[in-house]
């Protein structure tokens, strides 16, 4: 087992990473202020692991209450989270009741928003089982469902007691979702970790592949990279923080626009990436080259480069209910090298038109 340190002082937490540890159940009870456990996870987790990690914990002392919703991003609204508010209130659930995150981005994020409001806060603990949750959502606090007009515009930042990664779950991860996780892994390598960037274009096919050193190192590096930065910006204030959005404006946009659940979140992350490094270039940020590279990587990882054509008023809509607007005016995440990544808002309207206007096209 490895273990990354999120240092957030008093709200410092850990990230557990190794395989079997959802069988570890008094790895996860000695976080528990008392002995009583909400497990929320959805109906595909459910009956792959529910029942597993309800044991574990029953074996370590812990009492369990279970919530299990439909799967899918398109059931991450109000309805959803209503229904767990129903469960723990039937059964009388408490402020040191602590709600644990039993799957991926979609449930970690419910679950999360869940704790920060229910009885106005409680503790909870992510239990990631698809990569891009062991990557990126699990890590840092971000909680939210959607709404109709845009993706996660309601929710709140509210940190874990821990997050426990076991490795193991990949094993059973369809391979589309293993290669929406990659986006996110692919992420990091771009804006701030360029040797990491090199290591994956040479192992991205032992990760296609799920050897298990190369998964837990591109786990383990990953988080590594994401508990830098929410150590030093934890909400968003800097613009450290923000530079994790890579490719998401235009991802969430094709999210939104298309439907949620059409396209996974990574998948939409990566024709978001390859469409922010064609805007890198259009302003002299970068060259062909690089964003060659940076779509070469994307597809060798089964991901799209093409986005879908929403056509560009569309996308400018939707791109203006983004989180990172301020000021009325749109702020973007570009690259200005393979490994270093900027915030700007000085994109053009002619500019961004010109790469939604043609969205199937790439380096």
């Amino acid at each position: 087992m490895h273990t990354v340190q999120v240092a957030l002082a008093d709200r410092s937490y850990p990230i557990y990473i190794g395989a079997g540890l959802l069988a570890r159940g008094k790895l996860l009870a000695q976080h528990l202020p008392q002995n009583r456990a909400a497990l929320i996870t959805d109906t595909t987790v459910a009956a792959l692991y529910l029942d597993r990690v309800a044991e574990a914990l029953g074996a370590a002392g812990v009492s369990v209450t279970k919530v299990v919703v439909p799967t899918g991003e398109q059931h991450k609204d109000w309805r959803n989270l209503n229904a767990v508010f129903d469960t723990l209130l039937a059964n009388h659930c408490e402020r040191k009741t602590t709600l644990v995150a039993l799957g991926g981005g979609v449930i970690g994020d419910l679950a999360g928003f869940a704790a920060a409001t229910y009885l106005r806060g409680v503790p909870f603990i992510q239990l990631p089982t698809t990569l891009l949750a062991q990557v990126d959502s699990s890590v840092g606090g971000k909680t939210a469902i959607n709404h109709p007009r845009g993706k996660n515009m309601i929710g709140a930042f509210y940190q874990p007691l821990a997050v426990i990664a076991d490795t193991a779950t990949l094993n059973t991860l369809p391979d589309r979702e293993l290669s929406a996780g990659l986006a996110e892994v692919i992420k990091y390598g771009l804006i701030r970790d360029p040797a990491f960037f090199a290591w994956l274009e040479s192992n991205i096919e032992a990760l296609i592949g799920r050897e298990p050193a190369a998964l837990a190192y591109a786990i383990s590096r990953s988080c590594e990279n994401k508990a830098e930065v929410v150590a030093a910006d934890e909400r968003e204030e800097s613009g450290a923080r923000a530079l994790l959005n890579l490719g998401h404006t235009f991802g969430h946009a094709i999210e939104t626009g298309l439907g949620y659940g059409t396209w996974l979140h990574g998948e939409a992350v990566a024709a978001g990436t390859v469409m922010a490094a064609r805007l890198s270039q259009h302003l002299g940020l970068i060259g062909a080259p690089e964003v060659a590279r940076v779509a070469a990587l994307l597809e060798r990882a089964r991901l799209p480069v093409n986005a879908p054509d929403l056509g560009v008023e569309r996308y400018l809509q939707l791109m203006g209910m983004d989180k990172k607007v301020e000021g009325g005016r749109m702020r973007f995440i570009l690259l200005r090298a393979i490994g270093s990544a900027l915030l700007t808002a000085e994109v053009s309207r002619d500019a961004l038109a010109a790469v939604l206007a043609a969205p199937v096209a790439h380096a």
